[in-house]
């Protein structure tokens, strides 16, 4: 009995000889289940993994019974299938049923002479799953990255599946043994000299204040990947995984930065990288001015001023991603109405010229804001920056 896959495969042949005057009695042959000829596990589903799985089985000429168990494995007995491979015209499953009260079928199997059949049994099996993981070593100008991602294969179902074939639902097929119980991590793809942008990014309403009391943000930094063809990338989606992130030092060794969890990225979108907090870049964002301007009635208008002092204490020039939520800073003005922003920009706002148009909606705005290097004497030159709106019909 082949036990590769840790379960009871019996195949019973039994050969009817059947008289035109007399009933015969039927002649049955247990067989030693014969060594899988391949198996391929598909691992596109997050939720289930099909099994296929072929076989070279000895059939005599006639019906043949071939019982197949299950003892101690999560297989949906629902998703389970019988094929031929080598003869389907001839060969064919003639019924199946199942044995009350057992993990096990059995199938009919008529076959018009005696010959070894080369067979399909395919199933869905649980506990047999997958997650994503990357490994991602940026060069020492951090202008380019080496991304590779991998497999990790949860082996908890108590088979063991030898030398199987995979296909994760992207990218190329490829084979390594499976053993019984056993998580593995698979290489799946790698690319090379993937572009990537470093961004530092001042949004109040997403990452808050570092310290309220001086009304300093937070100002995290990001490695910046687009899944694109144009970028070395974009033959399929990047799935979601956890990221372990490196710089090589230029002497040969690599420094590890830090991890984050990689979202899912269709093709053509971007995966962000979280580094850690800017400390060299400090932005502090006051209210500078609030005005309550009646327009009719009780509706009322609000000229709202918001200022930004910017320091880059880098001895490299960088760009500030200056991102403003109009709810959030409607909130912070007067309250939450439960409806949509109505605002357009005033006069007096110098942050107008620098408007992201493409990544701007109307709910959200972001500016790109050059920042100057703080040159060898490590002394920044203070930017100051307004954000001039009016906050429309309001109540």
């Amino acid at each position: 009995m082949n036990k590769q896959i840790n379960m009871c495969l019996q195949i019973l042949t039994a050969v009817c000889f059947i008289s035109l005057t007399e009933p015969a009695v039927a002649s049955v042959k247990l067989i030693t289940l014969p060594p899988r000829e391949r198996v391929e596990l598909q691992l596109d589903n997050p939720n289930v993994t099909l099994v296929e799985e072929e076989r070279l089985v000895p059939l005599s000429t006639g019906v043949n019974e071939v019982v197949f168990g299950w003892a101690n494995t999560n297989i949906d007995k629902e998703s389970i299938q019988f094929r031929c491979l080598s003869d389907p015209e001839n060969i064919t499953v003639l019924s199946v049923s199942y044995p009350p009260g057992e993990n096990a079928l059995t199938w009919q199997v008529s076959c018009p002479n005696a010959t070894s059949a080369r067979v399909r049994i395919s199933y869905v099996i649980g506990r047999l799953d997958r997650s994503f993981a990357y490994r991602a070593i940026a060069s020492r100008n951090e202008q380019t990255l080496a991304l590779r991602q991998y497999i990790l294969l949860h082996n908890n179902t108590n088979e063991e599946f030898g030398m199987a074939g995979m296909w994760a639902g992207f990218a190329e097929r490829f084979e390594r043994p499976i053993g019984i119980n056993e998580t593995k991590r698979l290489l799946a793809t790698k690319f090379t000299n993937v572009p990537i942008r470093k961004t530092y990014t001042a949004d109040f309403a997403e990452f808050g204040y570092l310290d309220p009391t001086k009304k300093q943000l937070q100002i995290p930094m990001h490695y910046v990947l687009k899944n694109d063809i144009a970028n070395g990338l974009g033959r399929f989606p990047l799935q979601p995984g956890k990221v372990r992130i490196f710089q090589d030092d230029g002497h040969g060794t690599l420094a590890f930065l830090g991890e984050d969890w990689g979202g899912f990225t269709p093709r053509d979108d971007e995966m962000r990288l979280y580094l850690g907090q800017a400390k060299d870049i400090v932005v502090k964002r006051t209210i500078k001015q609030r005005n309550k301007v009646r327009v009719l009635g009780n509706l009322y208008n609000y000229d709202v001023i918001v200022n930004y002092e910017i320091e880059n204490f880098k001895d490299q020039a960088a760009v500030l991603n200056l991102v403003e939520s109009m709810a959030a800073l409607r909130y912070e003005i007067l309250q939450n109405t439960g409806r949509d922003v109505e605002w357009e920009f005033g006069d007096r706002g110098s942050l107008t010229q620098m408007q992201d148009t493409e990544k701007s909606t109307a709910k959200k705005i972001v500016f790109n804001v050059p920042l100057p290097s703080s040159g060898t004497n490590q002394k920044a030159v203070k930017l100051v920056h307004t954000l001039h709106v009016i906050i429309k019909n309001e109540w």
